[in-house]
């Protein structure tokens, strides 16, 4: 092994300029833009710089051009399974067009979300912001420095990727009312969410066309734990039909129920939201509001490298995806004695 006196010293673009008999600015310019230096000027600097065995530093030379081919994709919970298909289909999309995705976690707060977009902000074409936190007012400023496309929120002036809240809660409502609950109780998840709020607001309206009692608990944090602490104050309740804000909460509230001694179905009926690869796995098998979360990171990350080419929205309204309803075991007819938990 050589030691350090030994150790060849990597070739700076300085060394490629003096052997070229050029100023650095050119060797700079012939390998960031090579249509503003002579072509024999050029490819003489190429062979030198590959004989001496200089690379140029790719990032540095994409920030020149202000095309680094990265985009970001801020995520409220990097722990929640919901954004796993929907960051898998982002990347598909963006490495389609020779992207990188730079991913950041938010960890469920406006702070640190806002504090990660400020530090991607230099180094990025664009940004997928998937269920901001943040007010309106602050994501519209950051729309306003680069490109942006927001997930699961619609927000003015912003281009979004929804599901169809609205549309999946009428299912779910429509199933219960079918088999006989007559009382529903929703779990809610995050203040910020503007999900829970649709959803909620969806609820309400979809319990007063079909004549049934609804009822809220929470907000709870939109976890497995959160679902089990919830599931304390569905069982003093005594509703017969429970939808959860999302799938983790709903297998919690299973859990917490289990607990407290009521069984699903036969007791309560539980429905979540996302389909997450959980939900085939938990006992019962869960029913839930399925969204193509697959697609949505597709669909955002497709309509993000469009802008930053220059298309702009049709229209001011959100991009919204369909969603559909799947029918498993956790929930059945209800029964004709309501048990409430201790």
């Amino acid at each position: 092994m050589a030691d350090e006196g030994t150790k060849k010293a990597t070739p700076t673009i300085y060394d490629v300029a003096r052997a070229a008999g050029v100023a650095p600015s050119t060797v700079s310019r012939a390998f960031a833009r090579p249509g503003r230096v002579n072509s024999e000027t050029a490819a003489r600097i190429r062979a030198i710089a590959t004989e001496l065995g200089y690379r140029a530093n790719p990032v540095a030379r994409a920030l020149s051009t202000s095309h680094t081919r990265m985009i970001a994709l801020m995520i409220s919970d990097v722990t929640n399974p919901f954004y796993a298909p929907l960051i898998r289909g982002a990347q598909v999309a963006a490495g389609e067009a020779g992207f990188v995705v730079l991913l950041e976690d938010a960890q469920e707060s406006a702070q640190i979300e806002r504090e990660g977009l400020e530090r991607v902000l230099p180094v990025v074409e664009g940004i997928v912001i998937g269920s901001s936190r943040m007010s309106d007012s602050a994501l519209r400023t950051i729309a306003k420095q680069t490109p942006m496309v927001v997930l699961n929120r619609a927000v003015a002036d912003v281009p979004s990727v929804v599901t169809d809240n609205a549309r999946g809660m009428r299912r779910a409502v429509e199933h219960l009312g079918s088999i006989g609950h007559r009382t529903i109780t929703y779990v809610a998840g995050p203040e910020a969410s503007w999900a829970d709020g649709v959803r909620w607001q969806a609820l309400r309206e979809a319990g007063m066309e079909l004549e049934l009692a609804i009822r809220r608990v929470g907000p709870f944090p939109p976890t497995v734990g959160g679902g089990v602490r919830a599931a304390v104050d569905v069982a003093a309740q005594g509703s017969t039909g429970v939808i959860a804000y999302n799938d983790q909460m709903a297998i919690g509230v299973m859990r917490g129920l289990e607990a407290a001694g009521l069984r699903v179905p036969q007791d309560r009926s539980v429905i979540g939201f996302d389909d997450i690869f959980a939900a085939q796995l938990v006992s019962p098998p869960l029913t839930t509001v399925a969204a193509p979360l697959h697609m949505m990171g597709m669909t955002a990350v497709r309509n993000l490298l469009a802008i930053t080419k220059g298309a702009r929205p049709e229209s001011g309204r959100p991009f919204v995806m369909p969603t559909r309803l799947i029918v498993r075991a956790s929930t059945g007819p209800c029964s004709t004695r309501v048990r409430v938990g201790a």
